[in-house]
């Protein structure tokens, strides 16, 4: 890991002003920012290891623990909450067992929500991955799960 961020920081100058570009490019490569990297970037900038965790914290974009392959993030924008957003939440928690900011045991999925995510004439609105799942209901949210677990298409 150590030197996979040396690598990365090789692309810096070693500024203050670098800090959230350096998180983001050492989250993007591990997914997630752990103590030694948040550690290994302070002593780059030369700045106490509590200014960057301090920065890290405050924006929601970060990570402090591994996710899982797929990320299911559920919108919870009005037109999704009106439409059973938290039915839909409540139906994945159950199917997978976890709570929303988890990570099934297996490392598959972790469960998190967004503000919107832009789709509100299909809400309610998933998004695995990349992909947007639309006009759900609890049982069409099982039924895909169940399908990409099995291979089955939708």
């Amino acid at each position: 890991m150590q030197a996979i961020i040396e690598n990365i920081l090789l692309k810096y100058d070693g500024i203050e002003m670098e800090l959230i570009p350096i998180l983001q490019d050492v989250q993007k490569e591990f997914g997630y920012l752990s103590e030694e990297a948040m550690q290994q970037v302070a002593r780059f900038l030369r700045t106490p290891e509590s200014n960057v965790y301090g920065v890290a914290t405050f924006y929601e974009q970060f990570r402090f623990a591994p996710v899982g392959k797929k990320t299911i993030t559920v919108c919870r924008g009005t037109a999704c909450h009106v439409r059973g957003a938290q039915e839909l939440i409540t139906s994945i928690e159950n199917r997978l067992d976890i709570k929303e900011g988890e990570t099934t045991e297996d490392g598959e999925y972790t469960l998190e929500t967004a503000a919107c995510i832009g789709c509100c004439a299909l809400a309610p609105c998933v998004m695995v991955g990349e992909e947007v799942q639309a006009n759900l209901t609890p049982k069409k949210m099982t039924t895909y799960l169940d399908s990409q677990e099995t291979g089955d298409d939708k």
